[in-house]
């Protein structure tokens, strides 16, 4: 069995980097009056929606790697996985902004936001696998009815995308006020261990 610092000293600077990438991609506006704003609306807005999702994917990695024991392989290889789907998040953060929010790149948006999503369950129950079922993870972790949610609602948006990018985009916006608070379950479940 392996520690879990390094996993997490990793995913942090990967994270890092994720937002880092997304700040680059705002450029300063020629002009001083706020008529020079508004072309850079849309980057904004699109900045902010990911980089909410990649501080929701941060707190709740954070969260959940405290009620993690011990890690293997694989899970370095899940882990892997989630944050090559969250390094995409600047791409297709930039991509959507620069075309106003055009069906194809709202849509691919959502494609990347899914696959986050996915990749995160993947991670999460890698770990509950490999946790004893007492444990304070498998415990906290229970049923997952609102990360299913959220793969549904990731899945209708992109469709919708299709339809109007707005519909998507609320969607999106939808998901992420869900998520914007850390995962309450696993506080509950490290705090009753702990009185």
């Amino acid at each position: 069995m392996m520690g879990k610092g390094r996993l997490e000293a990793f995913s942090d600077g990967v994270i890092a980097v994720i937002i880092t990438g997304m700040v680059l991609e705002m450029k300063v506006p020629h002009g001083t009056d706020f008529a020079a704003l508004i072309p850079v609306i849309p980057v904004f807005l699109s900045y902010v929606l990911s980089f909410i999702y990649v501080g929701i994917y941060w707190n709740n990695h954070h969260h959940m790697f405290h009620a993690v024991e011990h890690i293997q392989g694989s899970i370095l290889w899940a882990n892997s996985y989630l944050l090559f789907w969250m390094s995409l998040i600047p791409f297709v953060t930039g991509w959507m902004s620069e075309n106003h929010f055009a069906s194809l790149p709202v849509a691919l948006y959502g494609f990347v936001l899914l696959m986050c999503a996915l990749a995160y369950s993947l991670l999460v129950r890698m770990l509950v696998r490999h946790h004893p079922q007492n444990s304070t993870l498998v415990r906290a972790i229970g049923t997952d009815r609102k990360g299913n949610l959220s793969l549904l609602v990731y899945a209708a948006a992109i469709a919708l995308a299709f339809v109007h990018p707005m519909i998507a985009g609320a969607l999106y916006v939808m998901v992420a006020a869900m998520w914007f608070l850390p995962d309450k379950r696993i506080e509950r479940e490290l705090a009753r261990v702990e009185s």
